[in-house]
């Protein structure tokens, strides 16, 4: 079983790292396993909407992108961890995160979803509402804990202190963990739901 976990910070070892990394301490210990890919210190531009991804089943953009749609493919679960700017996740994550969840053709049914937040002070559950969209618009599961996924500093020293913010970390590890597990199981015992085709409509009258 494996966890991918995006890094969304410009900072790659600031408060978003320090928070993820409380979070992928907890599910090695469960015994899956885990990789970190920072995104925020990449240049990634967003969506043209040229539809291109219908056709090829990845982005027409060849850049990292792609290569994380492939980790994605293999993996149980996904959290992405983000500061907060402005009441909001980073611009570069979400461009990224547009562009794979848009272009990645593979089922993400019932993979685990999960998302961290961070801020000095201000705008974490703004942050965290937008990052759960991506999640629940793809048929995944999302991880719960003790409190909003969220940790307060200004820096990575400063997330220690936050003593119930890293309590939410060990917390969401854990329940991750079991939810992966479980629906492990019991894909085995009863597979996966069935799901319709999909039907695209709009609201204008014809």
């Amino acid at each position: 079983m494996k966890v991918l976990i995006l890094n969304g910070s410009p900072h790659k070892e600031g408060t978003t790292f320090a928070a993820l990394s409380e979070v992928k301490k907890i599910l090695e210990s469960e015994g899956v396993d885990t990789e970190i890919v920072s995104i925020g210190t990449l240049a990634v531009r967003g969506c043209t909407a040229c539809l291109s991804c219908r056709k090829l089943g990845r982005c027409v953009i060849d850049d990292e992108v792609n290569k994380v749609a492939e980790k994605f493919k293999e993996a149980d679960g996904l959290i992405i961890g983000s500061p907060v700017y402005y009441a909001a996740p980073n611009g570069t994550l979400l461009s990224f995160l547009d562009r794979l969840f848009y272009s990645a053709s593979f089922d993400k049914t019932m993979k685990v979803g999960a998302a961290v937040v961070c801020a000095r002070r201000g705008g974490t559950t703004a942050s965290f509402d937008v990052l759960n969209k991506y999640f629940s618009i793809s048929g995944m599961p999302i991880a719960t804990s003790s409190y909003w996924n969220q940790v307060h500093g200004a820096n990575a020293e400063d997330a220690a202190y936050d003593e119930e913010g890293m309590l939410c970390m060990r917390n969401l590890g854990r329940n991750m963990a079991f939810l992966i597990k479980s629906i492990a199981l019991g894909r085995e015992k009863h597979g996966l739901p069935e799901k319709e085709p999909g039907v695209r409509t709009n609201f204008i009258k014809r």
